[in-house]
C-alpha cells in the first residue's frame, strides 16, 4: 500500500511540475535579473537564403513574396519551393525570387528544405524557413543577425497571428502566447534554448544541413527532430524577439482538429525522447538539455488539465493533504497566462474569446481520437484567411 501511495505521488508531481515549471522560471528570472548582450559588429550582412514552403496551394506566395521584398536588407535570395503546386500563374517581380518546381510530390518539409539547397545559386552562410502563410517585418534579417553575430547557430524568431478573425483564431492565438512566454522568452532567458516554431526560424546553412541531411523525417515534427539534434550537439537556440514573422492561426473547427490531430501525434512520438533528454540532463549537469527535456515531453494543455482534473477527484477521497498543491499550481498557471497575454499585448479579441475555452477544449479531445491517423490527414494546412503586410 505504502509503494503504491509513493506511486501515485510521482505521479502527481509528474503531471503538476508542467504547470508549476514556468512560475519557477519567471521568479527565478525575475530574481537574477537580464541582460542584452552589446553586440559591436551590426554594420555586415550575412547572406541568407530564404527558404519559402508551399504544398498544393500558392494562393498566399504573393503576399509573403511581397513582405520579404521590402526587408531593409541586401544580401538575401528567396527560393520558393512550390511542392505539388500549379505555378503556370505565378509570376515574381524580382530576381531575388526563385521559384522551383520539383517534378516530384515530396509531401515533406525537410524534403523541400534540401531542395532548395540543392538549388541554391550561390554558398549563403545562413537560411531562414518561412511558411507560405507568413508575414514577415521589415526587420527581420536584422534582428536574426544580432544573435549570429553573437556565435548562436540556431535562431527561433517571434511569431504572431496574423488573423484574430474568429474566436477560434484568437484562442489559437492565446494558446500560442503562452507557448512563446513559456518555450522561448523564458526558457532562452533563464539559459536553456527557445524551442523551436517550424518556421521563422534561421540556421548557419551548414550547421542545418549537419543536423538534418542524413535524416528521413517523414510526417509532421520536423522542428521537433532538429531541436533534439540541435540539444545534441550542445548547442542553444536563441530567441529573437524583434524577429517578427506573422503566421496564419487556425479559424475554423475542422481545420482546428485536423492541426491538432497532427500535433498530438507528434508528441505521442516524441515525448519519449523529451523524457530521455532530460534524464541525460540531469546527469550530465546540463541545464539546456534538462529544462528542453521537460518541455519537450510536457504534454498539450488539454491533457495537462485533464490529469490534474482526475488527479484533484481522486484526492477527494484519498489524500486531501495534496489538494493545497493543485491549488497552488493551478492558481500558478493562470498567473504566468495571463502575465503571457500582458506581455504580448493580447487585443482585446483575444481576451473576450476566452469564455469559448470549453468549445477549444472539445475540438482538441475530439484531436486525441484522430491523432492516430494524423499521418495520413494532408500536411498543408487550408488557409481561408488572406492578409497583406501593410495592414498588419
Amino acid at each position: 500500500m505504502d509503494a503504491l501511495f509513493i506511486f501515485w505521488n510521482l505521479i502527481q508531481a509528474w503531471i503538476g511540475i508542467y504547470l508549476l515549471l514556468p512560475l519557477i522560471l519567471y521568479i527565478f528570472i525575475i530574481i537574477r535579473g537580464k541582460g542584452r548582450k552589446v553586440v559591436t559588429d551590426v554594420s555586415s550582412e550575412l547572406d541568407y537564403a530564404i527558404i519559402v514552403t508551399a504544398y498544393e496551394q500558392t494562393s498566399l506566395l504573393p503576399s509573403v513574396v511581397d513582405s520579404i521584398l521590402r526587408l531593409k536588407y541586401d544580401r538575401y535570395l528567396v527560393y520558393i519551393v512550390a511542392d505539388k503546386c500549379d505555378i503556370s500563374a505565378l509570376k515574381f517581380p524580382s530576381e531575388r525570387i526563385i521559384l522551383l518546381r520539383p517534378e516530384e510530390t515530396l509531401a515533406s518539409n525537410t524534403k523541400s528544405h534540401f531542395y532548395a539547397i540543392r538549388n541554391f545559386q550561390r554558398a549563403h552562410t545562413h537560411l531562414t524557413i518561412i511558411d507560405s502563410d507568413n508575414l514577415v517585418e521589415s526587420d527581420y534579417l536584422n534582428e536574426l543577425n544580432y544573435f549570429f553575430k553573437q556565435g548562436y547557430t540556431a535562431v527561433q524568431g517571434l511569431r504572431v497571428a496574423k488573423n484574430l478573425n474568429t474566436n477560434y483564431a484568437c484562442l489559437d492565438e492565446a494558446g500560442d502566447m503562452y507557448y512563446r512566454f513559456i518555450d522561448r522568452k523564458l526558457l532562452f532567458e533563464v539559459g536553456s534554448s527557445a524551442s523551436l516554431a517550424g518556421s521563422g526560424m534561421a540556421f548557419l546553412t551548414d550547421f542545418y544541413r549537419e543536423c538534418l541531411e542524413l535524416l528521413n523525417i517523414e510526417g509532421a515534427g520536423f522542428d521537433k527532430v532538429l531541436q533534439m539534434e540541435i540539444l545534441n550537439r550542445g548547442e542553444r537556440i536563441a530567441f529573437a524577439e524583434n524577429a517578427i514573422v506573422y503566421d496564419e492561426k487556425t479559424s475554423k473547427p475542422t481545420q482546428l482538429v485536423n492541426q491538432r490531430a497532427r500535433w498530438i501525434n507528434t508528441w505521442f512520438k516524441y515525448a519519449g525522447k523529451g523524457i530521455k533528454l532530460a534524464v541525460v540532463g540531469l546527469l550530465k549537469l546540463n541545464w539546456n538539455q534538462f529544462l528542453c527535456g521537460l518541455v519537450f515531453s510536457r504534454p498539450p494543455l488539454f491533457i495537462v488539465f485533464g490529469l490534474a482534473g482526475c488527479a484533484i477527484l481522486i484526492n477527494l477521497f484519498v489524500a486531501p493533504q495534496w489538494l493545497y498543491f493543485w491549488l497552488f499550481a493551478l492558481l500558478s498557471f493562470f498567473f504566468i497566462f495571463f502575465i503571457a497575454l500582458r506581455y504580448f499585448k493580447a487585443p482585446i479579441s483575444v481576451y473576450k474569446a476566452l469564455g469559448s475555452v470549453p468549445m477549444f477544449v472539445f475540438l482538441q479531445v475530439l484531436s486525441l481520437f484522430k491523432a492516430r491517423k494524423a499521418n495520413k490527414i494532408s500536411t498543408a494546412t487550408v488557409h481561408y484567411h488572406e492578409h497583406k503586410i501593410d495592414e498588419v
